[in-house]
């Protein structure tokens, strides 16, 4: 029976460790690298070590950034007042994609999880607090993903800035625009009627 080189094996070995990426699809993968031109394997090589080389976290927000500040937070137009609570930089991403949010962010690397060993002091909480210590911010927006965890993270962070002169929100959840409500899930519909606003 024939054997898979060690460089292969090595390569698949590699790529199973992502995310998202079984055994099978590691071979695909593998194979791919090996049918294209050296160049272009090399040029994902290259693409990966610079990566890991250039890329470190904000000094002020914790957004992924290859200089001490991110673009974010290097931008003037930004309102400084504003602050947007993320669990990751991608859901930073999610949220500039929508063009609509004028202030900066803070990037938590996470949120509070018991059951997986992730406590307060794990994630950037302190770096928060500090920063709405300072002053200037007039508003901070819980924007952690609605599951247990992310609503406990943003409970935490809420107690712990109650006392500066800062206003606290959460993003609005319930139904979206077009949708019917009888298709809609009870927790939907629940945050929904919860967060209700006047008309």
């Amino acid at each position: 029976m024939a054997q898979l080189t060690e460089s292969v094996v090595r390569l698949i070995d590699q790529l199973s460790k992502l995310p998202g990426i079984g055994r099978k699809s590691a071979e695909r993968v593998a194979y791919h690298l090996l049918r294209v031109p050296t160049d272009e394997a090399l040029g994902l090589a290259d693409a990966i070590r610079d990566v890991k080389q250039n890329v470190r976290y904000c000094a002020q927000c914790f957004n992924l950034s290859e200089g001490e500040l991110c673009t974010v937070c290097q931008d003037p137009q930004r309102d400084a007042s504003l602050l947007c609570v993320v669990e990751q930089p991608r859901d930073l991403i999610a949220l500039e994609q929508s063009g609509v949010f004028p202030g900066l962010y803070h990037v938590l690397l996470g949120r509070i999880a018991p059951l997986e060993g992730v406590g307060p002091d794990q994630l950037t909480i302190e770096a928060l607090v500090n920063r709405v210590a300072q002053g200037g911010i007039r508003e901070v927006i819980m924007a952690t993903n609605p599951t247990t965890e992310g609503d406990g993270t943003a409970l935490h962070i809420s107690s712990l800035l109650a006392e500066y002169p800062v206003k606290l929100t959460r993003l609005a959840r319930g139904v979206t625009a077009g949708s019917v409500l009888e298709f809609a899930n009870k927790e939907v519909l629940a945050d929904a009627l919860t967060g209700r606003q006047s008309l």
